[in-house]
């Protein structure tokens, strides 16, 4: 399983517990109790303080479940009353992060610090590398002063007692636009006026503090009152479950769904219309174009730097296409996002062809609870096949592969890659758009996580074994100029 810790193990169990809370004869009952039967009275606490501080994190993760922000959250509340919400409930929240208090530890500070390992050496290697001015020596020790440092860690590589570090805040330190800091509390809390939906927060905090707030309950609540609810399937599915793709459609209708549909499908629109885009670009004197069917990327050029619009690609989402298609074919459906990723749920408040968007944890969840094992289900093939590109497009490299398969003129293209949101793909960025062209390439395909969509913040595999099963799938279909 991808991130395979206990932090990943207690949110999937909370979000089994609701959905088989949802299937029972007592709703409201059930997910009242979930913090009770998963913490019963005497259970061992391997983490937390107390048996107390457990419940209050699980309840808060119940409430993130049922698709509630947990800042707004009133201690005194019952589960009971988030539930009879969530049934009213028209439409999800928006912003799909929230921040579970009880749960973050309230790390201290991220910065460069002298342990006491400092044996205040006659060389003064560390203050002689800091080009900042930031270190002194004070009664025989290595001293940092906080508002000059810059950390660039050139004090921690040339140490030679290895006894300057720096104490890191993964939340912090893993998101790229730095929009999660400590609130005056000294709990995190996120900007969404920055937060560009990455889901880095979410994968590397340790303590589970950071959760997304589900829809499963709205997607739940339509297939029991019989409407026509559509799954459309993202490429990076592949593999996620034991089983095939074919297997992987049948066990979606058995949950509930009407049918399902390959967003893969929507890669092949996208992949010709940008080939069709980046020629022309380039017969005006373009210097490069950058891909456009990464979510985050997309929020990130938006939020971050509007300056690189020009050299984007004006091209639509692979789920843009198959969602079109499919609401043309079916205007009375809802239709469902599965993927792999928080970033779809800001795509998707855009998007009035996409009603709802769960995840692959969420899938996995609806599953469980209903007993069902994707590798007994029979095998049940796709209206259309997708080509082998789109089918690719979830792996690193794969939409600029895809593009360049479809480009009338072969050698145009000049490939790169900008293998995950990072600070310094950020800086690569911003360097682009300051020389007004890339050496390395002129068709530059940038997405939100390394290795691709495979690499999403709810993933239930992991990656290497999802590529591998991608490519087999891949190899088994059409090429996109075969279809």
């Amino acid at each position: 399983m991808n991130n395979n810790n206990q932090e990943i193990y207690l949110k999937k169990e909370v979000l089994e517990r609701i959905v088989r809370a949802f299937f029972s004869h007592d709703f409201k009952e059930s997910a009242r109790l979930i913090p009770f039967d998963m913490r019963p009275k005497g259970a061992e606490v391997l983490c937390r303080c107390c048996i107390y501080k457990e419940r209050a994190v699980l309840k808060d993760c119940v409430i993130a479940g049922l698709g509630f922000a947990i800042e707004d959250d009133c201690e005194t509340v019952d589960l009971s009353k988030y539930v009879e919400r969530s049934l009213e409930r028209g439409r999800p929240e928006d912003n799909p992060l929230t921040v579970i208090e009880a749960a973050c530890k309230g790390c201290v500070p991220s910065r460069i610090y002298v342990t006491n390992l400092c044996q205040g050496c006659v060389a003064n290697l560390c203050r002689k590398a800091c080009k900042f001015g930031a270190i002194d020596i004070i009664g025989g020790k290595s001293v940092i002063d906080g508002s000059k440092c810059k950390n660039c860690k050139m004090c921690i590589e040339v140490c030679p007692y290895n006894a300057i570090v720096k104490i890191a805040v993964p939340c912090e330190d893993s998101c790229p636009v730095d929009a999660i800091k400590k609130n005056v509390k000294g709990t995190a809390q996120i900007d969404y006026k920055i937060c560009i939906y990455c889901g880095k927060c979410i994968m590397s905090c340790p303590f589970g503090a950071v959760h997304e707030k589900s829809q499963i309950i709205d997607v739940l609540k339509n297939i029991v009152s019989c409407k026509k609810v559509i799954a459309l399937i993202a490429p990076s599915i592949v593999g996620q479950f034991p089983g095939n793709v074919y297997q992987l459609k049948s066990a979606i209708i058995k949950a509930g769904f009407s049918n399902a549909y390959e967003v893969a499908q929507g890669a092949d629109t996208a992949a010709v219309n940008e080939a069709k885009e980046f020629e022309k670009k380039m017969e005006s004197s373009g210097s490069i174009m950058t891909t456009s069917c990464c979510a985050s990327y997309n929020q990130f050029i938006k939020k971050h730097l509007p300056e690189i619009g020009t050299f984007v690609s004006d091209t639509k989402t692979p789920l843009y296409y198959i969602a079109g298609k499919v609401k043309a074919k079916h205007n009375d459906a809802l239709t469902v996002f599965i993927g792999p990723c928080i970033a779809k749920k800001n795509e998707v408040l855009e998007n009035s062809n996409i009603d709802y968007v769960i995840n692959y944890e969420e899938l996995a969840a609806l599953f469980n609870a209903k007993d069902i094992k994707v590798q007994d289900c029979k095998e049940e093939k796709f209206d259309i096949e997708s080509s082998r590109q789109g089918r690719g497009f979830c792996i690193t490299g794969g939409v600029v592969a895809a593009v360049s398969k479809v480009l009338e003129t072969k050698d145009l293209a000049k490939l790169y890659i900008i293998n995950g949101l990072n600070k310094e793909a950020i800086r690569q960025l911003k360097r682009i758009v300051k020389d007004q062209k890339c050496a390395e390439g002129n068709l530059i395909e940038v997405m939100g996580c390394e290795g691709g969509c495979i690499g999403g913040n709810a993933t239930v595999c992991i990656p290497k074994v999802s590529i591998k099963a991608v490519k087999a799938l891949s190899e088994q279909s059409k090429d996109i100029t075969e279809k």
